[in-house]
């Protein structure tokens, strides 16, 4: 990810390689927000600025202006006062996503208040990424932006620093769960996510444990077991515990790490299954949200586990109907295999409630049925009404949208299973809030939530500060619930 640095120059003298100014609505079509600039203003309405949202405009050195160019985005209001915090995330995002290929990049934001240039300084920060690892130089791969100074104007300097350092972990942990999912599948399996994890938290006050094929089903974690039979490529469950000295609070996060979905013996379509690489998003984002409550150095103690398995359909995989005993004793009968989200997630959820944690979240790219409802950019949550409603209001301040789903109590009668306690699907209608009643017989009393991210954790068309490929949508918001329980 970029360097962020501060400046204290004004805007004229900056001499990055691209100035990035905003665009204002107004009565005129577009103000460019630099006082004293009519040359720019003057050039902002020649190529049809209107300051209307994310929109972006290049234009060559001008005079008065030390950068080698300039790009104007469009903010979509009439001022920063009348600007939301995710409009100028995702200004700023779309901005610095644009500028790959670019090395350095300054950001202003003229008349700005602090709060107004932190959402600035992180939407760049965001936006600020691309995944050129798997690009030869044949290709000419455009690596994102390597270094983002901002320009601090009338903003007190310590109040940016603080957003700076702010954004920067922030981004640094989005950017581990893109990278992950962008990592293909031959190359991100069980073992070498395990590894990649270690590697992740070797400098941190994060201990790791990690369990192989063997010790899970000497442990009785049939539900992670069952799903990676089917593949050469054996399963792993990864705890991770950060244990700062004087918590008062304790929270258990859940991610589901499915390498690669075929669906199993139960096979998916050919169409979009290369999207399956994305299936062990949820295992990456509570991976990013523990880095990053390390790094801030939060006083709460989080517990984490990522249940990793490859769902394929060798000779080896486990059949529909076949009935398999959880981590609980639980019997569970297997009708379905490409609903095997929610095994993984269920023998992890056991050991995440037996920490007796304050909250736990479960994050799981686990429905076809989320998005069928809420579209591709809206996550579902689920869960105690207390823990729903804590994700939803973090995630309103960190901009990543959530809608909260219910709990019907008609559903539950048709996971009854015929030969055993659960089935692991009931019927097509409302499959999503029937996976979601699945994880509630395995969490007991907790306070819990879960959230289905399988719409908007990965993405075929950019937007704002995300591009193609994975968005890292909802780290934030588990990292945003985390402080919140700091505090």
């Amino acid at each position: 990810m970029p360097t962020i640095s501060v400046t204290s120059q004004p805007v004229g003298d900056v001499t990055a390689d691209v100035l990035v100014l905003p665009v204002l609505t107004g009565a005129e079509g577009a103000d460019a927000s630099v006082p004293g600039s009519a040359e720019l203003s003057a050039a902002a309405v020649s190529v049809g600025a209107t300051g209307a949202r994310e929109q972006l405009h290049r234009l060559p050195a001008l005079s008065g202006f030390a950068a080698g160019s300039i790009l104007l985005v469009g903010i979509g209001a009439g001022s920063f006062d009348d600007a939301s915090a995710e409009e100028l995330r995702r200004a700023y995002g779309a901005a610095t996503r644009s500028l790959a290929g670019v090395a350095t990049a300054a950001i202003a934001a003229p008349g700005a208040d602090a709060a107004a240039l932190a959402a600035a300084i992180e939407g760049a920060a965001l936006g600020a990424y691309a995944f050129v690892a798997h690009k030869s130089e044949s290709s000419s791969p455009k690596p994102a932006l390597s270094a983002i100074e901002v320009v601090a104007g009338d903003a007190a300097p310590e109040d940016v620093e603080a957003a700076i350092s702010r954004a920067d972990v922030l981004a640094h942990a989005v950017e581990i769960t893109r990278d992950l999912v962008n990592t293909p599948p031959n190359l991100l399996y069980p073992e070498s996510f395990a590894a990649r994890t270690a590697e992740l938290v070797a400098d941190l006050p994060i201990e790791i444990t990690v369990l192989d094929e063997t010790q899970l089903a000497e442990g009785g974690y049939g539900g992670i077991v069952g799903v990676g039979q089917g593949s050469a490529r054996p399963p792993r469950l990864v705890r991770l515990d950060y244990a700062p000295a004087g918590a008062a609070q304790h929270v258990a996060l859940v991610g589901k790490g499915i390498t690669f979905d075929t669906g199993g013996i139960s096979i998916k379509p050919a169409a979009g299954m290369d999207e399956m690489t994305s299936d062990m998003t949820g295992a990456a984002t509570v991976l990013s949200a523990t880095v990053a409550a390390a790094r801030l150095e939060l006083p709460v103690r989080v517990t984490t586990f990522l249940a990793i398995a490859e769902n394929m359909p060798g000779g080896g995989a486990q059949r529909p109907g076949d009935v398999v005993t959880m981590r609980n004793g639980m019997t569970v009968e297997v009708l379905n295999t490409d609903a095997e989200g929610r095994m993984v997630m269920a023998d992890a959820l056991v050991d995440a409630v037996a920490e007796q944690p304050d909250l736990v979240m479960d994050v799981a790219t686990l429905t076809g049925a989320a998005m069928v409802a809420l579209g591709k950019r809206t996550a579902g949550v689920l869960g105690t009404e207390g823990a729903r409603a804590a994700v939803v209001e973090a995630a309103r301040r960190t901009g990543e949208p959530f809608w909260p789903l219910p709990f019907p109590e008609e559903l539950r009668a048709d996971l009854t299973g015929r030969v055993a306690d659960l089935r692991n699907i009931g019927e097509r209608w409302g499959g999503a809030l029937t996976a979601g009643i699945f994880l509630q017989e395995f969490v007991g009393e907790a306070e819990w939530a879960h959230l289905d991210i399988a719409g908007p954790a990965f993405s075929s068309s950019p937007a704002g500060y995300t591009g193609k490929g994975a968005t890292g949508m909802s780290v934030r918001t588990v990292l945003q619930v985390i402080e919140d329980r700091a505090a």
